[in-house]
This record gives C-alpha cells, structure tokens and sequence, in this order.
C-alpha cells in the first residue's frame, strides 16, 4: 500500500484529462525525484494559479494581467469575431497564424443529453460586441459535433437580425473529433477554407 500522501497525489493527478490510473503513478514516482527547488517551484505555480491567470471579461480569453492583446484593436482585425468553444482553442488557432481578429469564447456548448444550455448573458455580450465594433464577419469554429453543430445553428438564429456575413470552418475536419486532437496545417486549411453558415 503506498504512504498516504503519495495516494493522495495520485489521485489529483487522475483528475487530469486523459491521465489514467498507470500514467498518474508514474507521473507521482517521476515527481518523487525532482528536487526540491522544483517541487516548491511547481507548488507556488499551482497556489496562484486562478490569481496570476485570469480571463478576459470581453472576449474570455486568458490573460496575465488587465490587458488583453486578443481585444486590441490597434493589432487585431476589428471587423472579424470568430467563435470557439474555450480559451484553449485560441492558442490553437493563432498557432496556424491564418486568423488575426477577435475571439468570443462561448464555454458551454448545447447539449441535451447532459442538460447544458447556452449561458444567455453570454449571447448578449456577443451581440453587444458585434454592434460596438460594427463586425463584418462571425466565424463559427465549434467542433464537428452533434453539441458543436446544434450551438453552431442557435447562434445562427440569434444572429439573424444582423448584417454580418456568418461562416464556418470548413467541413474536411474529421466529424466527432475535438480541434484539440487536429494539427495545425488541416487546421488552417479548414480555417482558410471556411464557407458561410
């Protein structure tokens, strides 16, 4: 039986996305060898966490501090707001350096089965947004999914009433999988090859 800390660290380890029973173990035996330099390093990292990273209130992307280079007009495209599902998604996209304008991070997608909704305030302040900076272009870049697909058409119908040209991401990502799992060249084919919703 392992030392009781040793278990409890185990645990929060498996609480990670795609770290099973095995991988946290061995991901707790490796910790066990760092100094400890590197251990209080990593402790202080994880104590301030929610204070040193925060989120945007505009657009919801991460931030360090009170400024976020994702709304800044002066180095981004004003005219485009492009859709994603979380902060994470961001990174991706401007890894593939195809897209330079806002972001608008939705973090809950529809989801009958597990009884999520589209958080309204949210909605509200993308509508908010398209009208303060005269938006041209939504483009949607949700997952290819039943949730990705149905959140896709509700924002459509919210959007109706205004005059912005609403694209998609192109249709050659693979159906069901997440954007996290695509690389970043059929990301930015998908990007560039966006048709309108």
């Amino acid at each position: 039986m392992y030392p009781e800390n040793l278990l409890k660290l185990i645990y929060y380890l498996k609480k990670l996305s795609g770290v099973g029973s095995k991988t946290a173990e061995r991901f707790a035996f490796e910790l066990i060898k760092w100094n400890e330099f590197e251990l209080s390093d990593l402790a202080n990292i994880f104590k301030d966490l929610k204070k040193n990273i925060l989120h945007c209130n505009a657009c919801g992307c991460l931030i360090a501090k009170d400024y976020c280079k994702f709304c800044d007009s002066n180095l981004r495209d004003s005219k485009k707001i492009c859709i994603v599902s979380s902060f994470k998604e961001v990174f991706l996209l401007e890894k593939t350096k195809t897209y330079n304008g806002f972001y608008h991070i939705l973090e809950t997608l529809i989801s009958p089965i597990e009884g999520k909704e589209i958080d309204e305030d949210n909605i509200i302040k993308l509508k908010k947004r398209i009208e303060k900076n005269s938006i041209s272009e939504v483009i949607i870049a949700l997952d290819s999914t039943i949730e990705g697909d149905a959140t896709s058409l509700y924002i459509k119908e919210e959007l109706l009433d205004y005059k912005v040209n609403i694209s998609r991401l192109a249709f050659g990502l693979p159906m069901g999988i997440s954007l996290d799992y695509i690389d970043g060249t059929t990301l930015a084919q998908a990007f560039n090859g966006r048709q309108s919703f």
